[in-house]
């Protein structure tokens, strides 16, 4: 239920910062999700990650989604 509440603030995200940001939706119920699950460690969901071009993590929330924090972590990107 997070995950559908937080929704309209993470599709806000993505059409505010086209071209800085590129949303990736995972379900941890399946592979991949589960995968990069392990690899960034989730343990809880929603959990909302920020990483650079290089797939190193700059940000991380779990549960709710501050567009002000999101766009702050990337002023530098």
């Amino acid at each position: 239920m997070g995950c559908m509440a937080a929704r309209p603030i993470v599709d806000r995200l993505e059409s505010d910062l086209e071209g800085r940001l590129i949303v990736i939706h995972l379900n941890i119920q399946e592979h991949a999700g589960r995968i990069l699950g392990e690899r960034y460690g989730f343990k809880y969901t929603p959990t909302f990650v920020l990483l650079d071009g290089e797939g190193r993590q700059i940000w991380r929330t779990i549960g709710a989604v501050d567009p002000i924090e999101v766009e702050r972590s990337l002023g530098g990107l």
